[in-house]
């Protein structure tokens, strides 16, 4: 993809206008639709608001080259688009590199960024492919009050070997996941973990859980907003358990034209994870701004548009 000449962008900008009706039309249940037409890729994502501003930047990105495009965001976790996916409903998504991994892999043992990506190019089934991650990069992280972390001494996971009996929120799927409780017990030692099911992904109920003193520990990802305005104490890793989760598109390899992989690597090349905070923050803020805004807003910031 060249960078666009202004007549490029004259055209780009009216086709966002018109793309924003067809992109919000275009939602739904993945399951209830078939493969989309060979000259059509379906974006979906998972179902929070990150990944939504993600997978519309991938979708306004490549309708703005010409690529025809449909949605089918908030599409579910992991175990509901990979089913997805793997049945022709949604061709593309944005994925994170380590969970992706070890969702294919549940004993990969990767954790760095270049470690982790070529386990993952490895592991993906034939047919599907990874293409350049970015330097963003969103994972989960434990978080405690400074008043906890303060009255336990706590400024590693480790550390909460101290802390018997302590609670911990997150998702359901924390409880079977590697970097979740078993690998909490496995590689740091800690047991009798109180885990309390939270599922709104690190978001305001798990927020309001832990400032109210309703759980001890909360898993929260690194690029929510709320970590840095509520002055939280994100444990330290020493261990590595949480791998790297480089924010990367994934992608049925039929629809993967050289077209298509060098808009997206472009893409990715310039999102940072300085960049995801600035967009979460405007999308959980005041003014609520949508994932569809949010992306025209960066894609037009980053000179794509």
């Amino acid at each position: 993809m060249s960078r666009h000449t202004s007549l490029r962008r004259i055209a780009a900008l009216a086709a966002v206008t018109a793309l924003g009706l067809g992109l919000a039309a275009c939602g739904g249940d993945p399951t209830e639709g078939d493969a989309a037409p060979d000259d059509v890729i379906r974006v979906g994502s998972a179902s929070f608001p990150e990944a939504e501003i993600i997978g519309q930047i991938y979708a306004q990105a490549l309708e703005a080259e010409g690529v025809k495009v449909e949605t089918q965001l908030n599409t579910g976790p992991r175990e509901t688009y990979i089913k997805a996916l793997q049945n022709s409903e949604i061709d593309l998504l944005p994925e994170y590199s380590g969970n992706l991994l070890t969702y294919f892999e549940p004993d990969a043992t990767a954790t760095s960024s270049d470690d982790v990506l070529a386990a993952l190019q490895d592991a993906v089934p034939d047919g599907y492919e990874v293409l350049e991650p970015a330097p963003a990069e969103d994972k989960d992280s434990l978080n405690v009050t400074p008043e906890f972390a303060q009255a336990n001494g706590l400024t590693t996971i480790a550390d909460l070997a101290n802390v018997p009996g302590f609670s911990l929120g997150a998702n359901a799927e924390f409880a079977e996941r590697s970097y979740g409780i078993p690998g909490l017990e496995s590689v740091y030692g800690l047991t009798g973990i109180e885990f309390v099911t939270i599922a709104d992904s690190g978001g305001p109920k798990t927020l309001k859980s832990l400032l109210d003193g309703d759980i001890d520990v909360a898993d929260i990802y690194s690029t929510t907003p709320s970590i840095l305005e509520n002055d939280l104490v994100t444990l330290e890793d020493p261990e590595g358990l949480i791998a790297a989760q480089n924010v990367i598109p994934l992608i049925n390899s039929d629809k993967a034209t050289d077209q298509v992989k060098e808009i997206l690597n472009q893409v990715s090349a310039a999102l940072t994870t300085e960049d995801l905070l600035a967009l979460n923050a405007e999308n959980q803020g005041p003014d609520k701004t949508s994932p569809q805004d949010l992306a025209t807003q960066w894609l037009t910031e980053k000179g794509f548009l």
